[in-house]
């Protein structure tokens, strides 16, 4: 029987201690190509209704896994970026991506 609801977080230390102070339980450090395999074991454990990631980890990511990741919504991936660090994905991006819905007209 597969859990649902679970949040989790993978990235950088600076992020990760962030959500550790608010709460969250399932936290990982992990960048890069550990940050990828870190995803892909969240993933596939089924525990999981959210996953939070660094934004820098989505450079390490094939085109099929990115494509998998865009269009998941269970469970929803989002990224995030560090202060200082690239640009994050717009509401607009983000609605239609998970709702299917173009709010920016």
């Amino acid at each position: 029987m597969q859990e649902y609801g679970n949040i989790a977080i993978v990235g950088e230390r600076e992020l990760v201690i962030g959500f550790r102070l608010l709460g969250v339980s399932h936290t990982y450090i992990a960048e890069g190509a550990e940050g990828v395999a870190t995803l892909r074991e969240l993933m596939d454990s089924g525990k999981y209704s959210l996953i939070i990631l660094s934004e820098s980890i989505r450079k390490h990511m094939d085109r099929k896994l990115l494509d998998h990741v865009e269009n998941s919504t269970v469970p929803l991936i989002v990224f995030i970026p560090l202060p200082g660090g690239e640009e994050e994905e717009s509401v607009e991006k983000f609605a239609k991506r998970v709702l299917g819905v173009d709010i920016g007209r």
